[in-house]
């Protein structure tokens, strides 16, 4: 490979090789596909399955409550105490006009801890709460669909 610095033919030309610029762009196309699975993780918690289920964006701005199999409470998968959800929960959604909140509990969850939280959402003045479960899978299915 050469470059011609012009001389006798009147003016300079320069080629840019791009084979560099495509390498850097794999790998980081590569180390991105590797990355954004674990940045959606959170808590792992067993969810309960139901039929009848909508499916709902994950947006960035999102509150998710999730309550472990030890009754641990996490808010956006941080651990918190359970008698601080109301308040952190009302910290974290003062500026924010739709205040929604969603509940992702593990199935072995006691019902009353579900309603504790529940509870200390309605006393923050949040209104708006939704439960996550998985979609019951019909025999013969194989898909999330």
């Amino acid at each position: 490979m050469s470059m011609d610095l012009g001389g006798a033919k009147g003016g300079l030309k320069a080629d840019i090789n791009v084979t560099p610029l495509v390498d850097v762009m794999l790998v980081l196309l590569i180390i991105m596909m590797l990355v954004a699975p674990m940045l959606q993780q959170g808590v792992s918690v067993k969810l309960p399955t139901a039929s009848n289920t909508v499916d709902k964006p994950e947006v960035q701005g999102q509150t998710v409550i999730a309550i472990g199999r030890d009754k641990q409470f996490y808010l956006n998968a941080k651990p918190i105490g359970e008698g601080d959800l109301a308040t952190r929960v009302n910290e974290l959604l003062e500026n924010s006009k739709d205040k929604i909140v969603l509940i992702k509990a593990d199935e072995e969850v006691e019902y009353g801890a579900v309603m504790a939280a529940m509870d200390q959402l309605r006393q923050a003045g949040i209104e708006d709460i939704g439960l996550i479960t998985e979609r019951k899978r019909e025999p013969g299915q194989i898909g999330g669909k």
